[in-house]
């Protein structure tokens, strides 16, 4: 295998980044789209519900796309595919605006079962998590450009000017992987039929599902990150709307803070991953992860209106590291616990449930600000269920994984 896992880990944390990238640039860019087009702020929640139902379409969908044309080939279409979403919002309607969520998320769908199929081949098995991990920090990675690049240049030069520069970045980094392609795509099978009954026959449909019962620990890992996702999920969509909303934030301060959050995700990721190799528990320290990030939205949550920018800043800092960084762990801990043919349906069946997650978190949150007429509920719920699921999986997670 040689040094062929820094190649793949390399364009794997490209096209994650973008990817991310892109998507993260609609909520930043929210407190100026929705009132665009008529829409109240809190409407960026089932946006993002939209956006993460068209991963979950890629994911229940998309196992035969992927095993016939390759790991980089569908890193490139799907990024491809949410660079022409971003496009479609140009038009400036209600309409455009879900079509390009829903695009967005199909695009982004490819990258977790591309990513842990390049990584799973490749990856010295003793640095397993943390280079699943460094591949993960590519999403608040993505996320902090967002914050830095989409928010300034919105509030320059219009949101649409914002998408273009997404865009581009989206085909120039779908470029730069190609010639990667023969190496790390001679595992596809070019005979794997594409034809609908192939796609939605009985058997593709149901694979993602029947994965999950590969490991007793798949179940109870994988509700565990739909509970962080839906946290994750919230707090992604609704920082920078509830800072401009709320507390009183310019939308570049705003966009910092949320830079701030996603740059200590991409610190965390890379040091928890390291940890969890060290401790040789990944699925135990994603148990404590998780009562650590319930208290620390609740302390974000009660952040005074007219707070600095340091306190601001901090705190959505410190809610980005423990809120945001278990992805690499938990994608590692399912590559790990499944056969390596399996790796690609393992991942796409935990995902997808994952995935569930990012849908209903955004729309319940958006729910519950309406219903309560603010915002401090909502952040308590999601807090709550974290506390809640943690507490009920930490037995056999924590019995098994010694």
């Amino acid at each position: 295998m040689g040094q062929a896992w820094i190649a793949a880990l390399g364009a794997t944390l490209l096209m994650q980044a973008v990817a991310s990238f892109m998507m993260h640039s609609l909520p930043v860019i929210a407190p100026l789209l929705t009132g665009a087009v008529g829409l109240a702020p809190e409407a960026i929640g089932n946006l993002s519900a939209i956006n993460a139902f068209g991963t979950v379409l890629f994911l229940a969908f998309g196992g035969p796309v992927l095993a016939r044309l390759g790991p980089i080939r569908m890193l490139q279409a799907g990024t491809t595919l949410s660079a022409f979403g971003l496009l479609t919002i140009a038009l400036g309607t209600v309409p455009a605006l879900g079509i390009a969520a829903l695009l967005l998320g199909i695009g982004y769908g490819p990258t977790p079962p591309a990513g842990s199929r390049i990584l799973a081949a490749t990856a010295p098995p003793g640095h397993r998590t943390l280079i699943f991990s460094v591949k993960q920090a590519g999403a608040p990675l993505g996320g902090m450009l967002a914050g830095l690049v989409t928010a300034p240049v919105a509030s320059a030069f219009g949101w649409a000017a914002a998408l273009v520069v997404c865009a581009a970045a989206a085909f120039v980094s779908a470029a730069l992987i190609q010639p990667l392609r023969t190496t790390l795509d001679a595992e596809r099978d070019p005979r794997r039929l594409l034809h609908p009954r192939a796609m939605f026959s009985p058997t593709t449909l149901a694979a993602p599902y029947t994965a999950l019962r590969l490991s007793p620990l798949l179940p109870p890992l994988t509700l565990l990150a739909v509970s962080f996702a839906i946290v994750q999920g919230c707090l992604f969509s609704f920082t920078v709307t509830w800072l401009v909303e709320a507390r009183g934030l310019s939308l570049v301060q705003a966009g910092s803070a949320f830079a701030a959050m996603q740059g200590a995700g991409v610190a965390a990721r890379i040091a928890l991953g390291w940890l969890a190799d060290r401790t040789g528990r990944p699925s135990a320290n994603l148990v404590v992860q998780g009562f650590a990030a319930a208290v620390v939205v609740l302390i974000f949550a009660a952040l005074p209106a007219g707070a600095g920018m340091l306190l601001t800043s901090g705190l959505a800092a410190l809610a980005g590291f423990v809120a945001a960084s278990w992805n690499g762990i938990y994608l590692a801990e399912v590559a790990r616990l499944a056969p390596r043919d399996r790796v690609s349906d393992a991942t796409s069946g935990s995902t997808l449930f994952t995935f569930l997650g990012y849908v209903a978190g955004p729309a319940l949150f958006a729910l519950l600000v309406r219903l309560t007429g603010g915002w401090g509920v909502p952040m308590i719920a999601i807090a709550a269920q974290l506390a809640a699921v943690s507490a009920l999986v930490a037995p056999m997670l924590l019995r098994r994984s010694r």
